[in-house]
């Protein structure tokens, strides 16, 4: 069961990060899915890092905030990449 609501989070991380990082991002659902899993990785080790933090912390709202802010640096990573390479 925690499975699926690891996925529903990414999901949910993937599409707000995508509505947040202005400009068009050709990524389907399933890239959506990933983006968003990618990012609650990184966000539970940037929430680690901060003071009084745990490693990839149970979900709470503070994890789903995490696993949002890191689909955003993901994408922006991605974006900041696929832009480098096609130039």
């Amino acid at each position: 069961m925690s499975i699926i609501i690891f996925l529903v989070v990414g999901i949910i991380a993937g599409f707000i990060a995508r509505a947040v990082v202005p400009g068009r991002q050709n990524m389907g659902i399933l890239a959506t899915l990933i983006l968003g899993v990618v990012g609650s990785f990184i966000g539970g080790l940037i929430l680690s890092f901060l003071p009084g933090g745990e490693p990839f912390p149970s979900f709470n709202p503070a994890g789903l905030i995490g696993s949002i802010i890191g689909a955003i640096v993901v994408l922006l990573v991605y974006l900041a990449v696929r832009r480098r390479t096609a130039a």
